[in-house]
């Protein structure tokens, strides 16, 4: 049955508006950010000095400045920057002599790969140790698992790295902890990020589905005579895992915007360890760059998940319309 014209017009005005807000949402973003990315990065010290190094002579320091248009007032060297931007030129970076926003995205691929098989490994185990713990009674077992999980919910990511590094790769030897390329380069990295997720995937599932066999219905179905393993299977399993949907979103940008550590112990070719690189080398205009690029995925993973979540539940679809 087709949508009645009257009725057409309103929904499509109401899709465009949800679009354009969201474009403005981005562009205002992505402003907001480079104006204060722009002047934190210039607060930090001479971007001269960086690149002359200590022994440089005044004469040289002065070269780079004009070199680089770091004589220039800051505020027209603000200026300048915007219009390049608008000109989709993001600068060139100083070590490579490359586009700076070409030098980002060719190492967005080694982020995005390792970030896709941390996830996938975190939600092959939380999900059966949630639906697990959240079907399951108060027992021993469930309880030494919780506790098990709130250790690794406390521990910082990086003394997870250095553990996995310590004992398989210096007292085992069965790993490297460095490299990218191999199988094996990638064991210790996806541990290290999936032992961040776990804990929170597993503690939300495991509470969505305690929830879920608690709700009424359940309560209902089972004193009429339905058996647990098809209410558990058919209804409190699924929205348990709808619950988790937004989770899995945020975590996931997460993983693209916050493996800054990681990547720089296991030396991972991403942008993790090239926005490093970059502050310590005071290349500005790839520090920029990677960081406006790590903005626009954020966003974009985020907004996705949004839509998902509606298309998943059909109760927001009737709150949104």
């Amino acid at each position: 049955m087709s949508t009645p014209e009257h009725a057409r017009h309103p929904l499509m005005r109401s899709v465009l508006l949800g679009v354009l807000q969201r474009v403005f949402s981005l562009l205002l973003l992505l402003f907001v950010l480079t104006t204060l990315l722009f002047f934190l990065l210039r607060m930090t010290g001479d971007q001269a000095l960086a690149l002359a190094g200590p022994d440089a002579t005044t004469e040289q320091i002065t070269a780079i400045r004009a070199q680089f248009g770091l004589d220039r007032p800051l505020g027209v060297q603000y200026l300048s920057y915007i219009g390049e931007l608008l000109r989709l030129d993001f600068g060139t970076s100083i070590i490579s002599g490359q586009g700076a926003m070409r030098e980002a995205t060719s190492r967005l691929w080694a982020t995005v790969a390792l970030a896709i098989t941390a996830m996938a490994v975190t939600v092959a185990l939380a999900i059966p140790l949630g639906a697990w713990m959240g079907a399951m009674p108060n027992t021993g077992a469930r309880r030494s698992l919780a506790g098990c999980i709130f250790l690794l919910q406390g521990m910082p990511g990086f003394v997870v790295a250095l553990l996995l590094v310590q004992l398989f790769a210096v007292q085992l030897k069965w790993l490297p902890f460095m490299g990218y390329g191999s199988f094996s380069t990638w064991i210790l990295p996806t541990l290290t990020l999936a032992s961040f997720l776990l804990p929170k995937l597993t503690r939300v599932v495991a509470s969505n589905v305690d929830a879920a066999l608690r709700e009424d219905y359940i309560r209902t179905a089972r004193a009429n005579g339905a058996s647990f393993t098809e209410l558990y299977w058919r209804h409190a399993l699924p929205n348990a895992l709808l619950g988790a949907t937004a989770l899995l979103g945020t975590q996931f940008a997460f993983l693209l915007s916050g493996s800054v550590i990681t990547e720089t112990i296991f030396g991972w070719p991403g942008i993790g360890s090239l926005l490093i690189r970059s502050i310590q080398s005071a290349d500005f205009a790839v520090v920029q760059a990677v960081t406006l690029l790590i903005a626009i995925m954020v966003f974009l993973i985020n907004t996705t998940t949004d839509a998902s979540f509606q298309l998943l539940d059909p109760r927001l679809r009737r709150g949104a319309g």
